[in-house]
């Protein structure tokens, strides 16, 4: 199978990380397709650049030239993911929803570590969107920006300062890695921490192997219907 993996920043480095952490993991036969969106914020640290973000990466999807069976949306609490659903026949799989269900699979309640606090909000509502909120013991901030996770030493003594308070304090039992910069970080944190460690990328490739291979997608009679046909000016945006 293909599954196309796209960052939801204009950052290549970051887009080439995760689709490395995303081949890791991938089983033969699974090809990983990177893309980058042609339009955006070089990282993603807020709504604006959040919801900017989501008409990137749309485009950049609808415009790609060439065939895939699923799409990791590699953006942790972004917004997007809907969208994406009502335009595709193959599975959309979101690195926040794919992580937090993850965790729920191996312990009572995790805790996310994520980059500046300012995202911390963004991260609580779309787990609670997600309707993934109840297992959700905190969302704690490493203090670092997506662009400084490119240090994997000094992401690592961040994250694992942030991730044993959680457990300790916030009684955690999992910890999820809180952004698609942390792609990587996940068997070095495990072994450090000594309790799981869930890392996005890795948790959306392999949901969307196992719906492949049961011949699952988005349901299209309601919610994630095709968009009606109408009218719309400027679109796709990399068509202007």
């Amino acid at each position: 199978m293909k599954i196309l993996a796209v960052n939801v920043n204009t950052t290549r480095t970051m887009t080439h990380s995760i689709a490395e952490a995303a081949r890791a993991v991938a089983r033969p036969g699974t090809e990983i397709i990177e893309l980058t969106p042609s339009f955006g914020a070089d990282s993603v640290e807020g709504n604006f650049e959040s919801y900017m973000a989501a008409v990137g990466v749309m485009d950049a999807v609808t415009t790609y030239d060439g065939d895939f069976d699923a799409v990791i949306q590699a953006g942790f609490g972004e917004h997007g993911k809907e969208g994406l659903m009502e335009l595709l026949d193959v599975p959309v799989i979101d690195i926040t929803e794919a992580a937090a269900h993850m965790a729920m699979l191996i312990g009572h309640r995790f805790s996310v570590v994520t980059t500046l606090d300012r995202t911390v909000p963004g991260i609580e509502d779309r787990l609670l969107c997600f309707g993934l909120s109840a297992h959700c013991a905190s969302v704690r901030s490493s203090g670092l920006g997506v662009l400084e996770l490119e240090d994997a030493d000094a992401a690592r003594r961040a994250v694992i300062a942030q991730a044993r308070r959680a457990v300790e304090e916030d009684r955690a039992e999992v910890i999820v890695l809180g952004c698609g910069g942390m792609a990587g970080l996940d068997e070095q944190l495990t072994a450090d921490l000594g309790v799981p460690v869930v890392e996005g990328v890795a948790a959306a490739v392999k949901l969307a192997e196992g719906l492949s291979d049961l011949h699952l997608s988005t349901s299209k009679v309601r919610t994630f219907a095709p968009p009606r046909p109408k009218k719309l000016s400027g679109w796709p945006l990399s068509a202007h």
